[in-house]
């Protein structure tokens, strides 16, 4: 387990910023959602055992109760369009 330690306030680089916008551009066009429904991609780190390192967790927020989460097992600059695909097939299969 790292001690170092990780500002989540820091201001984010801009390769994660434009993975940010990537996945949330994939995760549009998969779910066939428009502007109007918030889409939020943020990578969380994990220091429990047996967990990946780092987590891409994406929410779609259609309404007040309308929200949809998902996470894809990797960093943000790792994500490919298939995993947003995969998973936002798993979404609308639930739905």
């Amino acid at each position: 387990m790292s001690s170092a330690f990780v500002n989540p306030l820091a201001p984010k680089k801009p390769d994660v910023i434009e993975s940010a916008r990537r996945i949330k551009s994939w995760t549009r066009a998969c779910l066939k959602i428009d502007d109007a429904t918030i889409v939020s991609v943020n990578e969380l780190a994990c220091h429990l055992p047996g967990c990946p390192p780092k987590e891409t967790v994406i929410l779609v927020m259609a309404g007040p109760n309308d929200t949809s989460q998902f996470s894809i097992h990797k960093a943000m600059a790792d994500v490919t369009l298939e995993d947003v695909s995969l998973v936002a097939t798993d979404v609308q299969d639930d739905g």
